[in-house]
């Protein structure tokens, strides 16, 4: 019996090993694709098409990006966008998860309730566009700042955490004199570490892929994150010989599409190892008291 048993268990874990490995060659190749694809020659991608090892290994792509000022400004736009968005979620997101988190605020539920059905039901593109139009928005980051400015599953994560939390010890601190945002402050955060990285980590993520609302809120093309950059860079006209031709004038070679996409994805990627340990223990720690 614990034979067969065992024989069932080989068997089921051999073929969830066999599921993820193709899962992560569905993942890895396109990366490594792209990422041998970047240092290779325009030559021999027009000539190849798929380039898993470059003959010859060259940084042109990269040199062409780093001298562009569109891409440059690009970035610049995507990292002022995602830090100080990411800042604004966060601090209205803690702040907003801490009130209701406390018992005796009145309306609690009736806000709660409100936060969970927006989480359900959004207002509308339209709806949404003639508010910011109204508010004079339209061309501001603001404009995506503001429509963006709590995830409600986010606050509601964050919440539930904050209300695990012994009320003993904000007890403990409201006789010795601390105030709410003291408690916040000094008590609170630093004992919520792990769960304010995980929401960081998302918010983040969120922002630096900003790319329809930046498009529908944004005329200025100078005001462009990276995402819209990168839009314009794949899918505008390509010619015969695998240019892109943006509205500039500029000509994107296809190792210089390649490296762009790497750019745009290598700030995530060198951010995420330094928060993985953060990463898991903070969901299950939000995720406690529902």
């Amino acid at each position: 019996m614990k034979a067969d048993q065992s024989l069932k268990d080989n068997v089921f874990n051999t073929c969830v090993i066999l599921i993820l490995l193709c899962l992560a060659l569905i993942v890895v190749v396109p990366f490594l694709f792209t990422f041998f694809s970047s240092f290779a020659t325009s030559k021999e991608l027009l000539l190849k098409g798929v380039v898993l090892w470059p003959k010859e290994w060259t940084l042109e792509a990269y040199r062409f990006l780093l001298d562009n000022d569109q891409f440059t400004r690009a970035f610049k736009n995507a990292v002022y966008l995602t830090v100080v968005g990411t800042t604004i979620n966060m601090t209205l997101s803690i702040l907003m998860a801490y009130g209701l988190s406390q018992p005796g605020v009145k309306g609690r539920t009736t806000i709660n309730f409100m936060v969970l059905f927006t989480m359900l039901f959004h207002g509308g593109m339209i709806p949404t566009y003639l508010v910011v139009n109204k508010l004079g928005l339209i061309n501001s980051y603001w404009s995506i700042w503001l429509v963006n400015a709590i995830a409600p599953f986010n606050m509601i994560v964050m919440r539930s955490f904050f209300q695990t939390l012994p009320n003993e010890m904000k007890e403990s601190a409201r006789i010795d004199g601390c105030g709410e945002f003291k408690i916040l402050w000094r008590i609170i955060l630093p004992i919520s570490l792990p769960v304010l990285v995980t929401f960081t980590l998302f918010y983040t993520v969120a922002n630096w892929n900003t790319y329809f609302q930046a498009v529908l809120y944004l005329n200025n093309a100078n005001s462009y994150p990276l995402q819209v950059f990168l839009r314009q860079v794949l899918i505008v006209n390509t010619s015969e010989l695998g240019l892109a031709v943006t509205e500039n004038g500029y000509a994107y070679t296809p190792a210089v599409r390649h490296a762009a996409i790497l750019l745009a994805a290598m700030p995530l990627i060198l951010v995420y190892p330094f928060m993985q340990k953060y990463f898991s223990k903070g969901m299950m720690m939000g995720s406690v008291k529902g």
